[in-house]
């Protein structure tokens, strides 16, 4: 079970109503946020979630209302009497903008690490695959796949039938293979069946639409998308500006084949997403607007 939270939805400018972008995953005791815009710490609050569980940040990209929210929210870290290390991931450059940035909140109780990818990467946080693909924008920018994957069932018959002690089926269960004292060997393929569906939670913000957002985006539980601009003769400012409008991230969710979208990052214009999204159900029915505070459980399909 994942807990997604949409912290803030805005691009561009903080709203009185309407936080910049950043979201918050919560999955077995762990947590990890993508993007840190200005005031991040005060949704965080708001929502009731604490910020010491926070063990990975990633950043899309190092535009402000992505980033400028950082030495914030690392001081009310910090405030939490957090002590263990951050891992921090990104462009290539992140560690120089992050150690800028930090000029103003200098004194952290905890060590910062930096990854920074020069390409499409992946690697494994406390059990969760995240991997990250550049997308269109006028800088470097990154989307995020975040995928937790699911063993086979244990059969307990199976066990038996193979003669394998029961103090080692705990550690079979979980996937890992067992050596006796003795030097028997036990898989645990032999106790396990086919590999059962995961959960996937992809986010891409600051973009046109690509090829490889919908190539990492396939099949996600949950799709959430920026979503600049809601009108569609809005097409030639988002072309302009490197963003996409609603029906331009429907297009790519039915693409995609996922099976819902979050619309986020919206223009300070956009005042009522809800009026557009009429017509963006026609492309793609799962589509739903964000807003500040937009939480849901997301559980493993039996």
């Amino acid at each position: 079970m994942v807990d997604v939270c949409l912290l803030g939805c805005g691009g561009m400018m903080p709203l009185p109503k309407r936080a910049l972008t950043s979201l918050m995953l919560r999955y077995n005791g762990n947590s990890i946020i993508i993007d840190c815009g200005e005031g991040t710490q005060i949704a965080l609050k708001r929502k009731g979630w604490s910020p010491k569980s926070v063990g990975l940040m990633l950043f899309t990209h190092f535009h402000a209302d992505h980033i400028s929210g950082l030495p914030g929210f690392l001081l009310t870290m910090g405030n939490a009497e957090r002590t263990e290390p951050l891992l921090l991931a990104g462009p290539k450059g992140l560690e120089r903008v992050v150690r800028s940035l930090l000029i103003v909140a200098p004194e952290l109780p905890f060590e910062l690490k930096f990854m920074e990818f020069n390409d499409d990467s992946e690697f494994t946080y406390e059990g969760v695959r995240i991997k990250a693909f550049k997308v269109r924008h006028n800088i470097v920018c990154y989307g995020y796949s975040a995928e937790i994957d699911r063993q086979g069932k244990f059969d307990p018959d199976k066990a038996k039938e193979a003669g394998i002690p029961l103090k080692y089926w705990k550690i079979l269960q979980s996937g890992e293979d067992v050596v006796t004292e003795e030097g028997v060997r036990y898989t645990s393929s032999i106790v396990l069946g086919e590999k059962r569906k995961g959960i996937k939670i992809t986010y891409t913000t600051d973009t046109r639409p690509c090829e490889n957002i919908v190539r990492y985006a396939e099949r996600s539980d949950l799709f959430i998308c920026e979503g600049m601009y809601g009108e569609d003769e809005k097409i030639e400012k988002a072309k302009e500006h490197k963003h996409m409008t609603f029906s331009e991230a429907a297009r790519m969710a039915k693409d995609a084949d996922v099976k819902k979208m979050w619309l986020t990052h919206y223009s300070p214009s956009l005042v009522n997403p809800k009026e557009y999204m009429r017509n963006v159900r026609k492309i793609f029915p799962e589509s739903y607007p964000g807003k500040d505070g937009l939480t849901e459980e997301i559980n493993y399909e039996e």
